[in-house]
Formats: C-alpha cells, structure tokens, sequence
C-alpha cells in the first residue's frame, strides 16, 4: 500500500479532488454558453455588462446559497469571479456597436497606451480607426478627412495646443472630443478651436484596465450632444457606466479625488524613501491593513511620473489646493511638537462628524478587501 494511500484522510481527498474537477468541466460548459450569449449580444446590440441581470442573479445566488448551509457571502465572491471571467472573456472578442453604423474615428495619440486601449475597443467593435501620432503631422489633412469623431489623448499639459492645431482640419460635422481629467480649461478651448460638435470625456481608469466592464465614463457636454450620444451609448455596449457632469462640478471633484490623493500618495512614499527601511523590511511584519496601504502608494510608482506630474500639477486651482493641504499638516505637525493629545482627539472626533455614516460602511468594506487581499497574498 502506497503512503498516499495509506493516509487517513486518503479516500476524502480523492473524492475533494473529483468534486474539483468537476467544477472545472462545469465552467467549462459554462464557458461554451457564454460563447453563445456573446453572438446574441452582438446580433441584438445589446452590452457586455447588464447591471439589472447581474444584480438579480447575485440575490438568486445568495438565497439559493443559503438554502444549501452555505455562506451567502462567499457565493457572491464566487459568482461574481465566475461573471468577471465571463466579461473579460467577452472583451476579448467583437462587440455590438450603436445602431450597427461603423464610424470613423481619429485617435490623436494613439500610439500612447491609453490610445492604444480605445483603439483595440474600437477595431474589435467594427469602427475604423485611425492614428495621429506626434510625427503624422504633415498627414493630419488626409488622417482627418471625413471622420466622424476625433480624440485627442495626449498629456494634458499639451492638450490646448494640439487641440489648435488639429482643429483646421476637421470636418465640420466631426465631434472633437479629449480624454483628459481636467475639464474646464479643456471644454473652452476645443469649444474656441472647432465649430462643430465637442465632447469632453475622461475615462475613470488606467490604460492596464483588463476589460472596460464596470468601469466608468465621465463625459461633459460642449456643443451638439446628439452628435456625440453614439460614443456614449459605445461605452455602454462595452460594458462601461457612464456619468454626464458639469465641467465646473468635474474639477472640483478631481481635485480631491486625482490631485489630492495623488499628492497624498507621493508624500508618503518619499518619505518611506527617507525612512532608511526597505518595502521588504516593512511588508515581513506588516498587517494586511498597512500591507493594503502600502501596496495602493507603491502601484502609482511602477507607472510614468510625467503623466502624474500632469494630473498632480494640472492648474493653478489644483495647486492651490495642494498648498492648502501643506498648510493643514504644519497645523497638525504643531500638535505634534506640543503633544497635544486633547487636540488630537478633538480633531478626530470633528473628523468622524464629516465622514458620518460612511466610516461605519467603509470599515466593513475595508474588511472585505483586506481579509481577500490576506487570503491570496499573506
């Protein structure tokens, strides 16, 4: 009799393993189906992604979990992996396009990765595309004639002048649109350069995103909304939600969201450069929640700093924010010097006051994401 064999546990395993194997062929045949869905969604013009579809299956599936003694919270963590794969699975394939037109689409910077990201979304879903790079000037007559869309997604410090210089050569019924996250400058400037359609997008994630389902699209109307509705009904059939926002509203809020946060991120990373310990010396006694932490400062640091730069010191409003951040820390940093433990508490439960409920539900959600990240990563 062999050791495995001879293993108390011998006869269980084998049945676990089975039982394994069995799930694989059922995701297997489930993965044939999915095949099936993809060819009706294409035919029937519907999106990749349907909120209402996956919102019922996940309740089914948490009852029908229950039913059978089993973790409801763990089922959904199941289904919606399974229902992830099955999205990224049809991001790799065609998809259905508005009203089954293909359109025209020029793609200023393209070549750039983000660019590079579009165009692949919109050769996959019949559009032609073409490329205007940094050297195809001497073509942008040619590359522009008859197009009915043009993005300019180029850095956004030399956003307003590629915008002047490509508007010449755009057809008039053609809708400039820009992919950058600020808006307002931007809005005013292609709303100056070109007489025809605008619409300001800004595409709420990186180009690394492996499927565009679930992610979101901010975009801003300037000129001609009917001109440019195709584009955004484009992102909903990529499975993308989609958000209209003022350009005013759009800043304020990116302010915090991108300039703050980034800002934020680069200063504890400097100063964990300064610390004299290395990531690996922190990580090996770290918990899951400082492992979290650390993982969101170090991921801005594996991409271009020129592009962080951009967003970090996009305008004079953004700048003056982040000074006003400063200002802030040399207040707290006077705490610091006097211990000031009531003031510290004070502060504190001022703080609590502003997040309200939400600390409550961001603690149980962070919850979440650190016992997965402790799961795969520990």
């Amino acid at each position: 009799m062999s050791a495995a064999a001879a293993h108390p546990l011998a006869d269980a395993r084998e049945r676990l393993d089975a039982i394994d194997r069995q799930l694989l062929e059922l995701l297997q045949a489930r993965n044939r189906i999915i095949g099936e869905v993809i060819a009706a969604k294409i035919e029937r013009q519907l999106p990749i992604f349907d909120a209402e579809r996956e919102d019922a299956k996940i309740a089914r599936f948490r009852t029908e979990a229950a039913e059978r003694d089993l973790d409801p919270d763990w089922a959904e963590d199941f289904l919606r992996m399974v229902m992830s794969s099955s999205r990224a699975r049809q991001s790799r394939g065609r998809f259905p396009r508005p009203d089954g037109r293909s359109r025209c689409v020029l793609l200023v910077g393209g070549a750039g990765a983000m660019g590079a990201l579009y165009r692949r979304m919109l050769e996959r879903s019949g559009h032609q595309v073409r490329v205007l790079d940094r050297d195809d000037w001497t073509r942008a007559e040619a590359l522009a004639a008859d197009i009915d869309l043009a993005i300019v997604s180029v850095p956004i410090e030399g956003t307003p002048e590629v915008i002047r210089r490509l508007a010449p050569h755009l057809p008039a019924q053609a809708v400039l649109a820009d992919f950058t996250s600020t808006k307002r400058g931007v809005l005013e400037c292609m709303l100056d350069a070109h007489p025809g359609p605008v619409l300001s997008l800004h595409p709420m994630h990186g180009p690394d995103a492996g499927t565009l389902g679930r992610q979101l699209m901010l975009y801003c109307d300037g000129r001609d909304a009917a001109a440019g509705a195709w584009f955004i009904e484009q992102c909903r059939l990529w499975g993308m939600r989609t958000a209209s926002i003022a350009a005013d509203t759009h800043d304020r809020v990116m302010n915090q969201i991108q300039g703050l946060r980034h800002f934020s991120t680069l200063l504890h990373g400097a100063f964990l450069r300064h610390s004299g310990l290395r990531p690996d010396d922190l990580l090996q006694y770290s918990s899951p929640v400082y492992r979290m932490e650390m993982a969101m400062t170090a991921r801005m640091f594996a991409q271009d700093p020129r592009l962080y730069a951009d967003i970090v010191l996009a305008d004079a409003e953004r700048r003056q924010l982040l000074l006003e951040y400063l200002q802030r820390q040399q207040d707290f940093a006077r705490m610091v010097a006097d211990n000031d433990r009531e003031g510290f508490v004070r502060e504190f439960r001022q703080i609590a006051v502003f997040f309200g409920d939400y600390a409550e539900r961001a603690r149980r959600e962070s919850a979440y994401l650190i016992d997965r990240l402790s799961e795969r990563f520990a």
